[in-house]
């Protein structure tokens, strides 16, 4: 697979990390089609184990989300800009503290949003335990395994085994 399907592959992939936090796409099968799409064009053993590896993630991360709450996040005042600082602070918590870093990386992100639009401390933690109550943990379970697909994906590339 040449440097350009990878490119591609990874965009696909991408897309499927902002499509967990927009509501309506599907996130996970996005990221586990980019998978599938560069296992197929790539025949090694490697790109085959992290297709399964990532099915096994995702088809978790599912069943997780059906026992979470339903994603209600809107009804408790969160906005686009809340899910954005959220999808940011897992990310970046994610490359600080590989893999575990992205749980309090979420949460300090939806923190910090509404730190800056409420402007006390008591009012911010009230908000986030009603965001995470309301759905975030849900889009926070996604968002995780798909984190895990991805950096699998991404470290069997740079491997290049």
């Amino acid at each position: 697979m040449g440097a350009g399907e990878l490119l591609l592959v990874g965009l696909v992939l991408a897309l499927g990390l902002c499509g967990v936090l927009v509501p309506g796409v599907p996130g996970s099968w996005l990221v586990w089609a980019g998978v599938l799409w560069w296992a197929l064009y790539d025949p090694r053993p490697l790109a085959w184990a992290v297709l399964v590896g990532a099915s096994v993630v995702l088809l978790l991360t599912q069943v997780v989300r059906w026992v979470l709450p339903p994603r209600r996040l809107r009804a408790s005042g969160a906005t686009a800009r809340t899910v954005g600082y959220a999808g940011a602070g897992a990310l970046l918590g994610f490359v600080l503290l590989p893999v575990v870093g992205a749980i309090p990386g979420f949460m300090a992100g939806i923190y910090l949003h509404e730190r800056l639009r409420l402007g006390r401390r008591a009012e911010a933690v009230a908000a986030l335990r009603a965001t995470m109550d309301a759905g975030g943990s849900s889009v926070l379970a996604e968002l995780f395994g798909c984190l895990v697909v991805t950096a699998g994906w991404l470290a069997a590339v740079v491997s290049g085994r």
